[in-house]
């Protein structure tokens, strides 16, 4: 199982904003299948006293097409976020898409109106700063 190209730099990014990465990968069985998510972060929430807890798909769209590379992305997303479902129905899933996606091929209305139709929840990061500039479009 190959890790995404900015994997280690999602990873450093949750760590940053202060979650404690408990699965790399994510493992899930779903009746005859196994999906691996690339990570699993937990955080306390002092205010309730309880652990939020977030799966993230890494993604780096740095194919030849942004457009391909979305499809693949939102299937992988929603098979994902079907599998915790039924295994880890505590989790929310993220999907991470770099700062430089975002702002060219997120900002197009297409990828907006699926986001919002599928109810993606996402998180953009800084590849060279290795932070997260936001949690949902």
């Amino acid at each position: 199982m190959a890790k995404d190209l900015f994997h280690d730099v999602v990873k450093n990014a949750l760590i940053k904003d202060g979650w404690k990465i408990t699965d790399d990968p994510l493992s899930l069985k779903v009746g005859d299948s196994e999906l691996y998510i690339d990570l699993g972060a937990e955080r306390l929430i002092a205010a309730e006293r309880d652990n939020q807890k977030i799966a993230v798909e890494v993604k780096s769209f740095i194919g030849n097409s942004s457009l391909n590379d979305f499809h693949l992305a939102v299937g992988q997303f929603i098979n994902y976020r079907i599998g915790l479902k039924f295994t880890y129905p505590e989790y929310k899933i993220f999907l991470a898409i770099p700062n430089t996606a975002y702002e060219t091929f997120f900002k197009k209305e297409f990828p907006r109106m699926v986001i919002k139709e599928c109810q993606l929840d996402v998180l953009v990061y800084d590849v060279k700063k290795e932070v997260i500039i936001t949690w949902t479009i």
